[in-house]
């Protein structure tokens, strides 16, 4: 016969153990592996397309974005010269935070779920603020960006120069 004590005990353990199975993953619970993406350009209605499939046909647009990898997002519109901008996946503090929530209730298989699964990470820049440029516009701010190269490096020429005491 089992006593009410070690009845007890047998409750309280598989509750332990079912709430341990039911939450193995504390940011991939408490954040998900997937985020919203926004991209927005000046001016409005320039199409984008990322290298992991995702599109749409003028901003300002939102995608529900795997958290996981990073990708590139190639913004174009009529007139204008094209973009390419690299999209980072990079570990957030609230995932970090989840992640640590395994020492106390997911434990290691919590761990490998959320190390594994994006959830501690965050997809930046976000959003993704463009100013599209015409050719010339371009031009001008490379000629612009040569100039201030050309300076910095003078400078840099001209305190090297300098005898240090």
């Amino acid at each position: 016969m089992i006593s009410k004590r070690h009845a007890r005990l047998a409750v309280q353990a598989l509750a332990l153990a079912g709430l341990s199975v039911s939450l193995p993953a504390c940011a991939t619970i408490t954040r998900g592996t997937s985020q919203t993406f926004t991209v927005e350009s000046t001016p409005p209605g320039a199409r984008v397309s990322t290298s992991n499939g995702f599109q749409c046909d003028a901003t300002p647009c939102t995608f529900r974005m795997p958290r996981k990898d990073p990708f590139r997002a190639t913004v174009s519109l009529d007139g204008y010269m094209t973009q390419e901008h690299e999209i980072a996946s990079n570990y957030a503090g609230a995932g970090a935070a989840g992640f640590a929530g395994n020492v106390l209730v997911g434990g290691v298989i919590g761990m490998a779920v959320d190390g594994s699964s994006g959830a501690m990470k965050d997809l930046t820049p976000n959003p993704l603020v463009v100013e599209m440029l015409t050719p010339a516009q371009h031009e001008a701010a490379a000629r612009e960006e040569a100039a201030r190269a050309r300076t910095a490096a003078a400078a840099a020429a001209a305190a090297a120069a300098t005898p240090q005491n």
